[in-house]
């Protein structure tokens, strides 16, 4: 999910579990970075071995970095993860138009027993015929006869009483009878607190999973709902955690994401996370990350790139949509802004963007002689309304 200018993917293993104390031995070892990339990528990259968790009350033990599948264009690169010992995978029924599920079957060919493999519904499928219908075109597509998660997708404060529809559990409920699905999950990129604790009140809790945002930008809210959705044995699945990967001029030739990984995954509450791999470097560097500890230099990489993005990055709480006198979906739309700049996926941006109902997109700003709404954390909203505009629309 990130493009690193002149970064070749190598393992930094070594030199990122270097301790150093105090400001001059970290800024001694800041610079040195540069030296040690250039001599750990004429090493040969050795695929650690696989670390494990169990995903809540499932009881699937999949490793810590697992695969986000959405934006991987070759095969290739999901079965290489697959025989080093990845053995989550997580897709939808939306990706890529429904070639992703396409692309992660042709993976999977020879692998199935060994793989747990997650989809998911469309947005809009609330019908017991659409979740039907959505299911089988992604085992077909899949070319498997059951998913082991299907997941309820992209949920939000707003409409998390979705989880509460008879309709969808009644259908979710049939399709395990039938052998189609093993366990029920969401997901969510906004009100991801208000969704974890609607799934630990609900008292039937029907959904076994949740794959929510978090990343070392999360605010405490969301941190507490996940201890409490693992602790009422919900299995918590971390996605976006590379906080938009975005380029910058900060760190030199330095990656972030290895210690952006780290920082999600020493919350034991966190079963695993699901970043993009795209290709052999990016599968290399996140994989790498089993086995290691997020430490200080960690710390002090996360805390150069978080000041490097604070102007454009957008945490996804939803808050600043409350004070926004038409609606408008800034959340969703800023999210598409970091697709588009962040990830570098310009199809995903769009294609996201479009499904924006036109009365709360970033086009409604433009009866607004002047921008009323807030970020509590101090983006112009204004500015990445007209960006958006621009880019997207």
């Amino acid at each position: 999910m990130y493009k690193e200018k002149g970064y070749s993917g190598i393992n930094r293993r070594d030199f990122l579990k270097v301790g150093v104390a105090g400001t001059t031995s970290a800024l001694i070892v800041w610079e040195g970075l540069a030296n040690a990339i250039e001599y750990a990528s004429a090493e040969s990259f050795v695929f650690p071995a696989p670390v494990y968790r169990t995903l809540g009350r499932t009881g699937m033990k999949i490793t810590i970095v697992s695969f986000g599948a959405m934006l991987t264009p070759e095969a290739e690169v999901m079965k290489v993860a697959f025989d080093h010992g990845v053995n989550y995978v997580d897709t939808a029924r939306r990706y890529m138009g429904g070639k992703n599920e396409e692309i992660v079957a042709k993976a999977l060919k020879g692998r199935r027993d060994k793989i747990y493999v997650a989809t998911k519904t469309k947005p809009d499928s609330h019908t017991k015929e659409a979740i039907f219908k959505d299911v089988e075109t992604s085992l077909r597509a899949l070319e498997t006869d059951y998913v082991d998660v299907i997941q309820l997708h992209n949920l939000t404060g707003e409409n998390k009483d979705r989880i509460l529809i008879p309709e969808t559990r009644e259908a979710f409920t049939k399709l395990k009878e039938q052998g189609k699905v093993r366990f029920f999950g969401i997901t969510s990129h906004k009100g991801q607190a208000e969704v974890l604790n609607a799934l630990v009140d609900d008292r039937d809790r029907f959904f076994d999973t949740a794959l929510v945002g978090y990343n070392f930008k999360s605010g405490a809210d969301v941190k507490e709902a996940i201890a409490r959705a693992a602790q009422a044995n919900i299995g918590i699945i971390a996605m976006k955690t590379q906080a938009g990967g975005y380029e910058t001029g900060a760190l030199g030739p330095v990656s972030p994401h290895q210690a952006a990984l780290k920082w999600a995954l020493q919350n034991t509450h966190i079963t695993a996370a699901i970043p993009g791999m795209r290709d052999m470097a990016e599968l290399r560097e996140d994989i790498a990350v089993m086995g290691m500890k997020f430490g200080y230099l960690d710390k002090l990489i996360l805390k150069r790139y978080g000041a490097a993005v604070k102007d454009y990055y957008c945490h996804l709480c939803g808050e600043c949509e409350s004070t926004c006198p038409k609606g408008v979906a800034i959340s969703t739309i800023n999210r598409c802004l970091m697709y588009k700049e962040g990830y570098k996926e310009s199809g995903l941006a769009r294609s996201t963007y479009v499904e924006i109902p036109a009365s709360i997109s970033a086009s409604a700003c433009l009866d607004c002689p002047d921008c009323v709404a807030r970020c509590v954390n101090g983006l112009d909203i204004a500015k990445k309304m007209d960006r958006a505009r621009r880019l997207l629309a």
